[in-house]
């Protein structure tokens, strides 16, 4: 199982960003994908995540309006794109991936419910 993150970088308030997770190893259309994020010295939170079908997104309140997610099963892989960003959403961005059973659109929310990561990919927002 390999969740590969990238599109990271260094950009200025106010400007956007794609973050894309390339997945192999695992049939991905069974499985939920959830941005994940963690900012120096705080806790990794739930950003946006994504059912298998891609019917069913869920966003945590600061990104619902600043951020789409959407998913490729055909590429097996899963995108954030990321508007109005601020220094605030500076952090490392990590993709994870969730199990789907009986074909629930269910998108867990919470880091136990995810059982594959990847190696997590730095947004710095600069002011």
């Amino acid at each position: 199982v390999q969740l590969v993150e990238s599109g990271g970088g260094l950009v200025q308030a106010g400007g956007s960003l794609r973050l894309s997770c390339v997945t192999s190893g695992f049939p991905f259309d069974d499985y939920s994908i959830a941005w994940f994020r963690q900012a120096p010295g705080k806790e990794r939170e739930f950003v946006a995540g994504i059912s298998w079908n891609g019917d069913n997104a869920y966003y945590a309140a600061s990104m619902k309006r600043r951020s789409t997610i959407s998913r490729d099963n055909a590429q097996n892989t899963v995108y954030l794109q990321m508007y109005s960003l601020s220094p605030e959403d500076t952090a490392v961005y990590y993709c994870a991936a969730s199990q789907t059973y009986n074909g629930a659109l269910y998108v867990p929310r919470t880091e136990t419910e995810y059982d594959s990561w990847g190696q997590g990919t730095q947004v710095t927002v600069s002011s």
